[in-house]
């Protein structure tokens, strides 16, 4: 069912603000228009080719008989390029960063049916990327991939607490862990033009914003041009661990707290290039972290990782094909149905424009939610609603 004739039936739907209906999981996407390029291969015109951004509320439930049907839309600026959504720990707020307007953090009230839409000024930041939160859920971190900074914000207020100018150029990931009172952000590439890629990761005193040093993840000669992008911690880890994705060096590292020494020791931890594999991207976990879920867009898969033996040495059981550009995957409560959204910065070559439905107890991808790709549409990311929505270690 193509966006057009889905919103035409919007008005009709009402969104489930209280437990799920049956045969109904409702995702919540961001999306653009496709580029130049890409819209010039379609047929005949789509919505797509007026520059557009927007919310919208899909059922992607594919037993559903309204599989791909758009229950709600929110316009946003068409020069936005809404980027990523990240929950707070209650999932009772989802924070939307963006590449057009960096200073502009975007924040829904997801306990609000309507899903009102509240913009946080975030002077200063530039291409901001992703966004951490404190374990009392009062504080927000935010990576200004463009302008070198990590801001803090106050959940309650909105207010920016503190600005931390980093060591490295180009945080995109960011991770924390406030039991050693570290933040770990990634030292990715230039924005304008995808260049300069870095191959280290920001070591700074969480609850202080002191920068205390860098940490390479790389075993090549400097410059390795890895373009280490996301980092998180596995969730209960002992020592702390956190996974590092090189988008360009093609890799997944291991960083483990080392007690002894106050810092952190990095070792690679699994080559895609093994499997024919490449631009490795997000980093999901189960609740009791024994699985590790890693996309990556060439040619487009989510990996599935055992982690019951060494935790630094993930042995992979599976690699599920999605479509060019896997890259965010919302997970159900129950972790067996996982939906990868597939594009990446509306890349040639990274940018299907479908979501991808996987079972992960067949181990297959099982349907192609391809509504916006239909219309002219990239989605940029993914979460599922609050009663559907499984964190995965973020």
């Amino acid at each position: 069912m193509s966006l057009t004739k889905s919103l035409a039936l919007a008005s009709a739907a009402m969104l489930a603000a209280a437990a799920p209906a049956s045969a109904e999981i409702l995702a919540l996407v961001n999306y653009e228009s496709k580029s130049a390029e890409a819209l010039a291969a379609y047929p005949n015109p789509v919505p797509g080719m007026t520059r557009q951004e927007g919310f919208a509320v899909i059922d992607v439930d594919p037993s559903s008989p309204a599989f791909g049907k758009v229950v709600r839309n929110i316009e946003l600026p068409p020069d936005l390029v809404a980027h990523h959504i990240f929950y707070n720990r209650d999932q009772t707020k989802a924070y939307v960063t963006a590449l057009g307007r960096g200073n502009e953090l975007r924040i829904i009230d997801m306990t609000d049916p309507a899903l009102p839409v509240t913009v946080v000024k975030t002077d200063g930041c530039v291409l901001a990327e992703d966004v951490v939160f404190s374990e009392d859920n009062g504080t927000w971190y935010l990576t200004c991939m463009g302008s070198g900074k990590v801001i803090v914000g106050d959940a309650a207020t909105g207010a920016v607490i503190r600005s931390i100018d980093l060591p490295l150029p180009y945080p995109h990931g960011i991770a924390l862990h406030e039991g050693i009172d570290r933040l770990l952000t990634t030292n990715t590439v230039r924005g304008s033009d995808l260049g300069d890629a870095g191959e280290e990761l920001s070591v700074v005193k969480a609850s202080t914003g002191e920068v205390l040093g860098t940490l390479k993840v790389s075993d090549k000669p400097s410059p390795a041009g890895e373009a280490p992008v996301e980092v998180v911690f596995m969730p209960g880890s002992n020592p702390p661990l956190a996974f590092v994705t090189n988008m360009y060096g093609g890799t997944l590292w291991a960083v483990t707290w080392n007690p002894a020494t106050g810092g952190f020791d990095a070792a690679k931890a699994f080559d895609f290039a093994e499997i024919g594999a490449g631009v490795p991207l997000e980093i999901y976990f189960d609740d009791a972290a024994t699985r590790l879920y890693v996309t990556t867009g060439k040619p487009g898969h989510v990996h599935v990782f055992d982690l019951t033996g060494e935790p630094g040495k993930p042995r992979l059981l599976q690699s599920i094909p999605t479509a060019e550009g896997a890259h965010h995957v919302a997970f159900t409560k129950d972790m067996k149905l996982g939906f990868v959204q597939n594009s990446l910065l509306n890349l040639p070559g990274l940018s299907d424009g479908s979501v991808t439905v996987v079972d992960f107890e067949k181990g297959a991808a099982i349907a192609s939610m391809d509504t916006l790709k239909n219309d002219g549409f990239n989605p940029n990311c993914i979460v599922l609603l609050p009663q559907w929505n499984h964190a995965a270690g973020h």
